[in-house]
This record gives C-alpha cells, structure tokens and sequence, in this order.
C-alpha cells in the first residue's frame, strides 16, 4: 500500500476536525445541562423553604392545640369540680379558712421589687 502525504494529511486534519466536533457536542451538552439545571434550582429552593414554613406552622398548631386542651381541661374542672374552684379562688383571691395556715413557697422565677425612689433620696 502506497499512501501519500496528501492523504496522511487529510485524515489526520479530519481526525482533528472529529475530535473538536466531540469537544463541541460534549461541550454543547454541558451547557444544555447547566441550563436545565439552573431552570429547576430556584422552584427547589422555594419547595425547601415552603416545607420548612409548613414544618413550622405545623408545630405552631400544634402548640395551640396543647395550648387548648389544657385551657378546655381547666375551664371543664372549673364547671364540674367545686374542690378545684376552692382551691383556684383561694389561691388567686389569697383567701383561707379559719384556723388554717397557708405556708405560700415562691419559686426561683420570682422577681425581688426594685426599691422605691424614696428609699434611693
């Protein structure tokens, strides 16, 4: 076989004219890629934050719920049990029996009463 230089240099120039076409497409996929994908990002982030609102809400209702189920309880004891409404009125009203003693114990929370301005002069 008897090849010329002409030749050898036309399928080597076509060899590298099919390697830059590979470039190209793989380069041109790429893009199309990096465009889809900038397509869906945004919607995802918002999907993100949209489920981490519903989480939150979610525990926002259910601390109502709590919230009305101790208060239901309450208002439920206050209609049918007269001992509960004693002790609740006695307790608010600061109210006792006679000859007792109430020994009242303050928590940790309770805040000591700043001194008046008179006592600053």
């Amino acid at each position: 076989m008897h090849h010329s230089y002409g030749d050898f240099r036309a399928r080597r120039e076509a060899t590298v004219w099919q390697r830059l076409n590979r470039i190209l497409l793989v380069l041109l996929v790429i893009a199309i890629w990096l465009v889809i994908v900038s397509l869906f990002v945004p919607p995802y982030k918002k999907l993100t934050q949209s489920r981490a609102e519903i989480d939150n809400l979610q525990q926002q209702v259910n601390e109502q719920q709590s919230l009305l189920a101790r208060q239901t309880r309450e208002v439920n004891l206050l209609k049918t049990d007269a001992t509960y409404l004693e002790t609740i009125a006695r307790d608010r009203l600061d109210l006792m029996k006679e000859r007792e003693t109430i020994f009242r114990l303050e928590t940790a929370r309770a805040k000591q009463k700043p001194p008046s301005d008179s006592a600053r002069k």
